[in-house]
């Protein structure tokens, strides 16, 4: 008896356990819709079907096997969004309309197809073809969108949803994508006044058994398309590209010259997408985790490169506190960018100066110190950049005119005892005799005093200057639309002759143009060349051919230089120009007759051997004392073969 109680005891626990399995997983009354909808949508289309002619259409003209979604019933279009979207289907269908905020600099439309921002115009600037300055306009061009996991492992993008305006006012305005009346996600954008930085928070609410329980992180994917807006593409392709950086480290970006990629799974302080003179910036308040980043060169009229970023970020899905962003879309203008890093150290620097080019990192300390002080210094005085550039290269030539007077001096040295070297190399006129003629020259200038390196040192310390220039120059925003004399614009090539032909390798290195200060820098380099050249003429045998490679260079110039930045070749035309008055007015106030008397003083003076001079002479003896054993060796060789027989 006691069995049969505990057989029956047995089965009413197992049917009570069965019973509770039934209802804890039990359909939700949403997945009831989403069955009734399916059911309602496989009737219609066995319907549709039944009805369909027998006949065999061809692969061409055969229609989709499903429907399109809004050429449903409204009935199966319900059932099709709940399938794909989930929770988030009644915010599927909807009509694009769109929120303008605006403050003195920038005007934003947002849209409420994804509660993203649709297009930005930068209000005090035009494009080199004067029309307004659109960083992007259009879906297409601009596409944002956080990955949503729901409950029921749908993945949903938001940019594919409705939001609804809930708050807005001329310069903020809060999109809502409404899931029901207590869940919802917002999407809030708040300009500050008279500035190109813009607040961005994501706020959520009521998402628990929405979203998968799981979710700690949500991805986001940034595309953007960027538009050609400077005058030569060339130059505005080499300065675009994305960039970000490195959470209390150092800006990094990919390749330019071609399609990169680059995945990281450190953590960033910002993504941004940089024209040559204008950047659109994401910044994150805490940190993005890990990110897959592209840039893909684009073969268009209108655009140059298309950027895409895929990233995430800390995400509580409790929505107790905001996720903090921000957006800089604004002019990579060193000074405005570096202010905002006032008042920010270690993780918080945002370092987003780096957007400005400012050369390879050798030389960008030489800009950022000592260049751009300078042109900020004199910019608070004039608004003439030309003339700005003409002050700054007087600066520059007068710092260095000690080492110009200091060249020059050597060179006037080496002028007045050239017939005492033109000596020398009659006493030793044999190819074999090339090492005592050597020897014999450079104890002339020993004792003398004189030096044929020290007029190569201001070259060499100008040279750094120009490269300086070279990478500050085309992507300073300050010559932007610049207007100097002919040229309309220091930033880029002052174009006065121009064709439409494509010639072969012409076209590609040199352009469809002929810049005019190119041209004047390359005629007053040639010149320079040939009086630096007359001055120099030691008397000493030059290498072959020689001569005609030192008025190449400069011709060489104008392939480098004609389809960069004007303002570059005006500062070396002006550069130049100095030089050349610099050299000429000290050979007129150089005494060279008393000069030579003075290094004929100085041969009758003991004199200390310079490091140099020493080093030299070492070097002199090792190769004297290698020639003769090569000679003694081939004696030996020739003496040990047989006589040849006649």
């Amino acid at each position: 008896m006691s069995t049969d109680k505990n057989t029956i005891a047995g089965f009413i626990l197992i049917g009570a356990v069965i019973l509770l399995f039934s209802w804890l997983n039990r359909p939700t009354q949403e997945q009831k819709e989403a069955m009734e909808a399916q059911r309602r949508y496989q009737d219609s289309v066995a319907q549709m079907q039944s009805v369909a002619p027998q006949t065999e259409i061809t692969p061409a003209l055969r229609q989709p096997e499903v429907p399109v979604i809004e050429e449903l019933p409204d009935s199966v279009r319900a059932g099709q969004l709940l399938q794909t979207y989930g929770a988030f289907a009644s915010a599927a269908e909807g009509t694009e309309t769109f929120v303008t905020i605006e403050n003195e600099k920038i005007e934003l439309r947002i849209s409420t197809k994804g509660g993203q921002l649709y297009s930005a115009r930068l209000k005090e600037f035009v494009t080199f073809d004067n029309k307004p300055l659109i960083l992007f306009d259009g879906k297409d061009e601009s596409d944002f969108g956080l990955t949503l996991v729901t409950a029921t492992n749908r993945v949903v993008n938001t940019s594919e949803l409705y939001f609804t305006p809930v708050k807005s006012d001329a310069q903020s305005v809060v999109m809502r994508l409404a899931v029901n009346e207590q869940s919802h996600i917002d999407f809030a954008y708040s300009l500050n006044p008279d500035d190109y930085m813009l607040d961005f928070t994501i706020q959520s609410a009521g998402l628990n058994g929405l979203l998968s329980p799981n979710i700690s992180t949500l991805d986001l994917n940034w595309r953007c398309k960027v538009r050609q807006l400077e005058q030569g593409r060339k130059y505005e392709d080499q300065y675009t590209g994305l960039y970000y950086k490195y959470l209390g480290d150092d800006v990094e970006h990919l390749n330019e010259a071609k399609d990169d990629e680059e995945r990281t799974s450190n953590r960033l302080k910002w993504i941004g997408f940089k024209n040559k003179f204008f950047s659109t910036v994401l910044i994150a308040e805490e940190a993005f985790y890990a990110a897959n980043m592209r840039s893909i060169k684009l073969e268009s009229p209108i655009y140059l490169k298309q950027f895409e970023a895929t990233t995430s970020f800390v995400f509580d899905i409790n929505g107790h506190e905001p996720i903090a962003f921000k957006y800089f879309i604004g002019p990579n203008k060193y000074s405005l960018l570096r202010a905002y890093d006032k008042d920010l150290s270690g993780d918080r620097e945002l370092t987003l100066d780096n957007l400005v080019s400012l050369g390879a990192k050798f030389f960008r300390p030489l800009n950022k110190y000592f260049i751009i002080p300078i042109f900020e210094f004199l910019g608070r005085y004039t608004a003439n950049y030309g003339l700005i550039i003409f002050v700054l290269t007087l600066i520059i030539k007068l710092l260095l005119y000690p080492l110009t007077y200091k060249s020059y001096m050597s060179s006037a040295k080496m002028r007045v005892l050239r017939p005492q070297v033109e000596a020398i190399t009659a006493k030793y006129p044999k190819q074999e005799q090339a090492m005592e003629k050597q020897k014999a020259t450079m104890e002339l200038y020993s004792r003398a005093g004189a030096s044929p390196i020290s007029g190569c040192l201001p070259m060499l310390l100008q040279l750094p200057v120009w490269i300086a220039l070279y990478g500050l120059f085309p992507t300073a925003f300050e010559l932007r639309q610049s207007s100097f004399l002919w040229a309309k614009d220091l930033s880029t090539f002052d174009d006065v002759i121009s064709w439409n032909a494509n010639i072969p390798i012409i076209t590609s290195v040199l352009g469809n143009h002929l810049s005019l200060f190119c041209l004047l820098m390359v005629i007053v380099q040639i010149v320079y060349t040939k009086i630096n050249m007359a001055m120099s003429d030691t008397g000493q045998q030059q290498m072959p051919g020689m001569k005609y490679m030192m008025y190449l260079m400069p011709v060489m110039m104008l392939f480098f230089f004609n389809q960069t930045s004007a303002g570059l070749s005006y500062y070396i035309l002006i550069s130049s120009l100095i030089t050349i008055a610099q050299t000429l007015s000290c050979r007129l106030f150089v005494n060279e007759e008393k000069l030579l008397l003075k290094l004929e003083e100085n041969k009758k003076k003991p004199r200390k051997k310079s490091s140099f001079m020493q080093r030299l002479e070492e070097a002199q003896h090792m190769q004297e004392k290698k020639v003769k054993q090569q000679q003694q060796q081939r004696a030996k060789q020739q003496q040990s073969r047989p006589p040849r027989k006649k």
